[in-house]
């Protein structure tokens, strides 16, 4: 493809951007309000993958000792938990302790000792954590088999609820992202034939003087690369915007929820809008165009 035949490309499809602004100024608002409705899922889809993980990773196995375990007992218990495969970190928490946690709870002024007539009843226990939430089961059902384990606990009702709902967002997620992105080409698509429509005498012309369909499409499919592009530019910078400001105040207000705060992240995916939103346009552009090329 010679030079000059590439510049009557760009050309032609500026000024079509330019004979029908209004037109180009509905595409570009179309990419970039079903791009930014993308975006937000996309990231809602990928923050809530983020939280499930976290909560995976803080899942905890309980290993409580028995009450007439001695101390040097469940010391060398300590040593077959760590033993056990899966397992990456082990944690004594000691009766002694565990009374002073209960003491805070009821308040300095509380002697809960005291009320126990001066014995205390708990147990020692082992908080344990796996190296993955798919190991947690098979390292409780090998705790229940160590010496000295009166009792274990990892909530499995909890871990199988969390594990069905991370399935669900995921798959729910993935489909909304691709339902919208299929709702983007189509609006798109719909737009740019409207600029194409009031074209269509022009097109036929060029057809019957022997212009060649790919010698028709490609200033269309400029066009719609352009206004996609810009389209997905501004969505883009919208949603860096908007993430940014609710990221850092939902951080100081609501600490307890972990957000993704990775800017680098967010960028790749706003890259990808850029991406996605020229693919859409120029996807548009081709579909609107098959259709006047049959003369």
């Amino acid at each position: 493809m010679k030079v000059r035949t590439v510049g009557y490309f760009f050309k032609q499809a500026f000024k079509s951007m330019w004979r029908n602004g209004w037109m180009g100024v509905a595409a570009v608002t179309t990419v970039a309000i079903t791009l930014l409705i993308v975006g937000i899922f996309t990231l809602l889809v990928i923050n809530a993958d983020f939280i499930a993980t976290d909560l995976e990773s803080d899942v905890e196995i309980i290993a409580y000792m028995d009450v007439e375990a001695s101390r040097s007992e469940v010391l060398e218990v300590e040593e077959q938990i760590q033993a056990i495969r899966g397992v990456t970190e082990v944690k004594l928490v000691t009766k002694e302790e565990g009374l002073e946690i209960l003491n805070k709870k009821f308040g300095q002024d509380y002697d809960l000792l005291s009320s126990l007539g001066g014995v205390n009843p708990l147990p020692d226990l082992y908080r344990v954590k796996a190296d993955s939430p798919e190991n947690v089961e098979p390292v409780a059902k090998t705790l229940e088999r160590v010496a000295h384990v009166d009792k274990v606990d990892y909530g499995q009702d909890v871990i199988d609820k969390l594990f069905a709902v991370i399935r669900w967002v995921r798959l729910i997620g993935a489909g909304l992202v691709l339902l919208l992105g299929l709702g983007a080409i189509f609006l798109v698509a719909t737009t740019i034939r409207l600029t194409v429509f009031a074209r269509r005498k022009e097109i036929q012309i060029m057809k019957y003087i022997g212009a060649t369909d790919w010698f028709i499409r490609w200033p269309f499919f400029i066009e719609g690369m352009v206004l996609g592009f810009i389209g997905a530019m501004l969505a883009g910078v919208v949603l860096y915007f908007t993430y940014d400001f609710l990221v850092t105040n939902i951080r100081f207000s609501l600490t307890f929820i972990p957000l993704i705060s990775d800017m680098g992240l967010i960028m790749k995916i706003l890259g990808s809008l850029l991406v996605a939103g020229t693919f859409v346009g120029a996807l548009g552009s081709l579909i609107s165009v098959r259709r006047f090329l049959q003369v």
